[in-house]
């Protein structure tokens, strides 16, 4: 199972359980909200590197620069916040 789907799963996951949800939620306040948000994850049985979420951050910005006719010179703010888009979907 790549990042993907696991984020997908814990998704799906979240949403039917308020708990996790809750927690998931709650890592935002965090000092580290990713690293929190990955120890949760793993908790719940989806594990999730911060390494890989960072990795998965750069594919989705790098993409979508490479997508861009011509060429962007400059990633746009929050193109590839693999963490927020979660958080956002979870709200």
């Amino acid at each position: 199972m790549n990042i993907n789907d696991t984020l997908d799963a814990l998704l799906k996951a979240a949403l039917n359980d308020e708990r996790l949800k809750k927690a998931l939620l709650e890592t935002q306040n965090n000092a580290d909200p990713m690293a929190d948000f990955c120890d949760i994850a793993e908790k719940a049985g989806f594990p999730i590197d911060i390494g890989e979420f960072f990795a998965l951050n750069e594919i989705m910005c790098n993409n979508l620069l490479k997508s861009t006719n011509g060429g962007a010179t400059y990633p746009i703010d929050d193109w590839g916040d693999a963490y927020e888009q979660f958080i956002s979907s979870l709200k």
